[in-house]
């Protein structure tokens, strides 16, 4: 029996403050340990194609950690995986659509230069919005290949940039001539 197409539903139709617990957006530490590797900060802002700013959207973010291993058991390098270090966060925006994580820098994993998968949710979106972001300046940005397969001419909506030691800025737009490439699922 052949199934039947559905229209999908929108997510929402609110996230509660209480979604998103206190020190979710923290990955440089676990139970209180520190991750071992290079504290940084990611912060931006989540922007409508007019540049009006998305209140209560969920962001997410995974990583590697600093050795580029993922705590998760389908990386081969699971036993070397850092145990202080989650590799996963959440954060909400605010009603400037900011938001903010603190990490450590990610290790690289060949092919693949140093990067950090993002995930967002909201209100009236029809699926959630994979992305990723790339470390400006980063050797490995030319040979990955998640990267070239990006336009050239947008491949730097995907870097962020080094505002200071340790802080980077990466800021997403959904739609428009500036809109952040997003990747299936």
């Amino acid at each position: 029996m052949p199934l039947i197409p559905t229209a999908c539903a929108t997510t929402g139709p609110f996230f509660p403050p209480r979604y998103i617990d206190a020190g979710c957006n923290d990955l440089s530490r676990f139970e209180g340990r520190a991750a071992r590797g290079e504290p940084i900060e990611i912060h931006g802002r989540v922007l409508q194609e007019d540049g009006v700013p998305l209140n209560n959207l969920i962001v997410e973010i995974w990583q590697a950690d600093a050795g580029g291993v993922y705590g998760h058991p389908a990386d081969p390098r699971i036993k070397e995986a850092d145990r202080d270090f989650l590799g996963w966060g959440r954060a909400t925006t605010d009603p400037e659509g900011a938001y903010r994580f603190r990490s450590v820098r990610p290790g690289a994993r060949p092919p693949r230069a140093r990067h950090v998968n993002f995930q967002l949710m909201a209100s009236g979106l029809m699926r959630v919005l994979p992305t990723v972001m790339y470390f400006e300046s980063e050797a490995g940005n030319d040979a990955d290949p998640v990267l070239a397969a990006v336009p050239a001419a947008r491949r730097a909506l995907l870097v962020a940039h080094r505002e200071s030691a340790g802080v980077y800025r990466f800021d997403i737009r959904l739609r428009g001539e500036r809109e952040t490439p997003f990747f299936e699922l």
